[in-house]
């Protein structure tokens, strides 16, 4: 059973425009999910299905999708998979509690987190809250442009090129990104990064590092097989090279 205990967690910074699409097709969890959200002042548009999902977030722009892995029709990976196309939204995947498989596979679509069912609705509300702080302040780093061989990223436009030609990065991709090349030759671990870029600590599961990882490196590495720029530093973490292309 998914926990029903409605919190409001202190120190909220959502606006009250935000808006979250939930596609759940359990009618239950669904409308906890929005009595919750609705409750510290987010908008919310439903979805049982796959396909209700794709037509309303075509019909109408969100901050936020959280998305349930199992659904009637297209399931949520081929959800994620078209909002990707379109969109750098924040998706959150919700999946069955310790179904690896579902979780990394989601991230690999480029889903930016995760929450396993059953959930509690504090850690619910806070991943929400952390996708939306960080989607309100995205814009508001200084200009620089940090540059490694023939990558460039335009911190303060939020662009990423290579060869002059511009590459296609998830809003976390592109943070992960930003933080590294901003400091080069330096070691980060899995929680350091996790409190980074994602906002707080995740109880230590580096899934979300490392799929995010070799997702940066499949589109920025001159060969991925063979990364040059983001090297792993077995025991440690990674570390970011400028100097080696």
């Amino acid at each position: 059973m998914v926990a029903r205990m409605r919190v409001r967690l202190p120190g909220s910074v959502v606006a009250v425009s935000d808006r979250a699409m939930v596609v759940e097709d359990d009618d239950a969890v669904r409308m906890l999910i929005r009595l919750l959200l609705e409750d510290e002042g987010i908008a919310v548009v439903e979805a049982a299905s796959g396909d209700i999902a794709i037509e309303r977030f075509n019909a109408q722009p969100v901050d936020v999708v959280l998305l349930d892995v199992r659904l009637p029709g297209l399931s949520g990976f081929e959800v994620c998979r078209h909002i990707r196309r379109v969109s750098d939204v924040p998706i959150i995947m919700v999946t069955a509690q310790q179904d690896s498989h579902d979780i990394v596979a989601g991230l690999e679509l480029g889903a930016d987190d995760y929450v396993t069912k059953p959930f509690n609705d504090r850690e619910l509300l806070a991943r929400v809250r952390a996708q939306l702080r960080r989607r309100q302040t995205s814009g508001s780093a200084a200009p620089q442009v940090l540059r490694a061989g023939e990558l460039e990223v335009r911190v303060d436009e939020g662009r990423t090129l290579r060869g002059g030609e511009e590459i296609r990065l998830t809003k976390t991709e592109f943070r992960l990104l930003c933080h590294l090349a901003a400091n080069p030759n330096r070691v980060w671990s899995r929680d350091q990064l996790l409190e980074i870029v994602w906002g707080y600590s995740y109880q230590g599961d580096g899934r979300l590092v490392d799929t995010h990882v070799a997702r940066l490196r499949s589109k920025i590495e001159p060969d991925a097989t063979s990364p040059v720029l983001i090297e792993t530093v077995r025991g440690l973490g990674y570390r970011f090279h400028a100097d080696r292309v």
